[in-house]
This record gives structure tokens, C-alpha cells and sequence, in this order.
């Protein structure tokens, strides 16, 4: 099946199916990836939260996203959710959270790397997209990476108010914070090239320290040493807000460089 008519195939399933995410009737498919809203949307200033975290904790154990109004970064780990304050500081979130984006799936470990040294974030990439390769391009993948970093460059942001700005012009204030010889976990989300429309494509960290004081989005790392644990997924399901104003925006733009900024950009 040619790319084209996979994503188009994709996008059918995902729009006529968001409306199960509301209240999952019986377990939910562990092999499937879980998205709430797009990239895109968030990346044009819809911060409004359409599902709250106690609603999407039954989705999975594990991912990343962020909270209403933009509030910080989360890390979903072990079942808990986690944000990273405007501090890059974690706190466990409330219940009545609501959720604008996020990822989230139940891991379960497919495959393993073992990683030393690893210099900088293009060298993990490079490990990891190596691995992607042997296993499946157009496939999903979530992963932990528990280990001794020798650095790692987080941000987090504050949350906005209404009316909201878009994503890069919010993150012109987001906070850094660089850990040195610290132990912690990586959670991540690979997505195919098919998915340039409704998310970023290829890899997205958050980070979460093992004592749980310190976090947020990776900006970058150096590992002494670690192990990737890796979640090969190959389905993938989507809620959409029901809020009216979500159809407000023109999701037919080129966000590519706007995603890129708010992915990499340091202050």
C-alpha cells in the first residue's frame, strides 16, 4: 500500500472511531497509540483540554502531552501522570485536569538497546532510527529510557491565558533547566512520516528525574549509560475536541518550521 493511501485509509479509521474515547466500553486495545487532538492544533493555539486525566489514564500507562492552557509538560509513567512546572519542577496531576494533546499507550517491551556514552540528542536519534529501520519505518513506537545521564537540557512553560497565543510565540518564555549526573527515565513517542498532519514526526522526548523532583520537554542529553526499552505499536486511534471552536482553525497550513521551533528552539 502506497503512503498516500495509507494515511488516507488511516485518517478515515481515526475520524469515524474518535467518538470511543469518550468512555471506553470494555479494555482497551494495548497495541494501539492513543492521541488526543493533533500537533497541528496545538501548535496553532488551541490549548483548551477536551478530556480530562482521569478519563485518559484508561488509555494508557505511559506517554507524553501537555495540559490545558498549555501548563507544562507532561510525563505519563507507570500509570501516574506527571507535569513538569513552569520550573521544570514535577508535581502529580489532579483528576479534573483536562488534557488539549497528548500520547499515551500501555507499554509493553518488545525489544531492547542498550546504550553507553551516547553523546548528544542526534546520537540517540541515530541509534534509535537505526533500530526503526531493521523493525518497521510506518510503525509506531513508544519507549523508556532508564539510565545516568551526564546531562540533560529540559524546558516546561507556564500556562496561558485566553485569548491564547500560538505554540512558538508561548514557548518565547518557557523555562530551562540543565541536570547534570542525574538518574531518570526518557519517555518517548517515534511517529511515521505519514503522520506530518497530525503530529511531529519521528521521535519526542519528556524526561522525569527517579526522585521525581525535575523534568519536562528534551532539549538535549548525554547518556553515560542506559537501556532503552522499546514498545513496537502498530495501531493508532484519535479523539478529537468536540468543542466548537476546534473547527475555528486551518489545519490545511504548512506547520512544519513551527513545529520544528517549538521541538528544538532554546531560549
Amino acid at each position: 500500500m502506497n503512503k498516500k493511501i495509507l494515511a488516507s485509509t488511516l485518517a478515515a479509521m481515526l475520524f469515524s472511531t474518535s467518538a470511543t474515547f469518550a468512555a471506553p466500553a470494555s479494555p482497551v486495545d494495548r497495541e494501539t497509540i492513543n492521541q488526543v487532538a493533533l500537533l497541528q492544533s496545538l501548535t496553532l493555539g488551541y490549548f483548551d483540554g477536551s478530556i480530562s486525566v482521569k478519563n485518559w489514564k484508561k488509555f494508557g500507562d505511559t506517554g507524553i502531552g501537555t495540559f490545558e492552557g498549555l501548563d507544562g509538560e507532561m510525563i505519563v509513567l507507570d500509570g501516574v501522570v506527571y507535569r513538569a512546572n513552569v520550573d521544570c519542577k514535577i508535581n502529580v496531576v489532579a483528576d479534573n485536569v483536562t488534557v488539549p494533546f497528548s500520547n499515551v499507550t500501555f507499554f509493553d517491551k518488545d525489544f531492547s538497546i542498550k546504550l553507553n556514552n551516547v553523546a548528544d540528542k542526534a546520537a540517540l536519534e541515530k541509534i534509535l532510527n537505526d533500530a526503526v529501520e531493521k523493525q518497521g519505518v510506518n510503525s509506531f513506537y513508544m519507549i523508556k529510557i532508564k539510565g545516568n545521564f551526564d546531562s540533560i537540557l529540559v524546558r516546561s512553560e507556564s500556562g496561558q491565558k485566553k485569548p491564547y497565543p500560538t505554540l512558538v510565540q508561548a514557548l518565547k518564555d518557557q523555562n530551562e533547566k540543565t541536570l547534570q549526573n542525574i538518574n531518570g527515565t526518557v519517555v518517548g513517542l517515534y511517529c511515521p512520516n505519514y503522520m506530518a498532519g497530525l503530529n511531529s514526526v519521528g521521535w519526542h522526548f519528556h524526561f522525569i528525574d527517579d526522585s521525581k523532583t525535575y523534568g519536562g520537554h528534551v532539549l538535549q542529553l548525554a547518556i553515560k549509560n542506559g537501556t532503552a526499552d522499546i514498545d513496537k505499536t502498530e495501531n493508532f486511534a484519535m479523539k478529537l475536541p468536540s468543542q466548537k471552536n476546534f473547527n475555528d482553525y486551518d489545519y490545511s497550513q504548512d506547520l512544519r518550521e513551527q513545529i520544528r521551533k517549538a521541538e528544538n528552539d532554546t531560549k
